[in-house]
């Protein structure tokens, strides 16, 4: 998952930032609402977490104009404002979430990984791929009862695999999944790093990364 965070006090952003690198979620951090233009204008995201107060503007001008244009990438509002009236105005405007501060770190994530489900589409709780037992919620995968180690990273590459099964997932997709723009010493044959590794850790589990030359890589599983 891919996810901007637009919010000005620099210490807050880079805890969110921090723990949520940690959960294996590649974010990129802009501290005004021209910063974030700037970021939107060369990537797309799987959800923007946007603050309402900021330095240039309110945060709900951007998503005015990002509904304006037709761009559904569920956002989910921060704000200082306890008022009703100015919560209600934010979900009218398009927000799909919003969270009041101070907040707990932990229901931030756990809002963030209801908007990204919901945005991809119904995925079992559990489900059997291969050999494998799979819950994308507890973030756990389980060969015969034991687990199955993978790193934060290695674990974000086989959602992104396992949600578009039999689909050829590109290089760049895969890459812009993983890595956020801070890490610009990260080349994309990274992906082909990360792509063996799972294949190993994946070997005698009925599932197979297929690598399509010049296209990408699709999963293939006996269920």
């Amino acid at each position: 998952m891919r996810l901007l965070l637009v919010e000005d006090t620099r210490d807050l952003a880079d805890a969110i930032a921090v723990r949520l690198d940690r959960a294996g979620i590649a974010c990129d951090v802009a501290d005004t609402l021209d910063a974030a233009r700037g970021f939107l204008d060369v990537q797309g995201y799987d959800v923007i977490v946007l603050d309402i107060n900021l330095p240039d503007g309110l945060g709900t001008t951007l998503l005015n104009e990002r509904r304006a244009q037709g761009d559904r990438t569920p956002v989910l509002m921060l704000t200082a404002q306890f008022s009703v009236d100015d919560r209600v105005s934010a979900l009218n405007l398009g927000a799909d979430d919003y969270l009041v501060k101070p907040f707990d770190q932990r229901e931030l994530e756990a809002r963030i990984h209801a908007l990204h489900r919901r945005e991809q589409g119904p995925l079992s709780e559990e489900i059997a791929v291969g050999t494998l037992t799979y819950n994308a919620a507890a973030k756990s995968l389980h060969r015969d009862g034991a687990p199955v180690p993978l790193t934060r990273r290695e674990f974000a590459l086989f959602d992104m695999l396992v949600r578009n099964r039999g689909r050829i997932m590109n290089k760049e997709r895969l890459f812009e999944g993983l890595f956020s723009f801070d890490e610009a010493d990260v080349g994309l044959n990274a992906i082909e790093l990360y792509i063996a590794r799972l294949r190993k850790k994946l070997s005698g589990t009925g599932i197979g990364i297929e690598t399509q030359r010049g296209l990408g890589y699709r999963l293939n599983a006996d269920d």
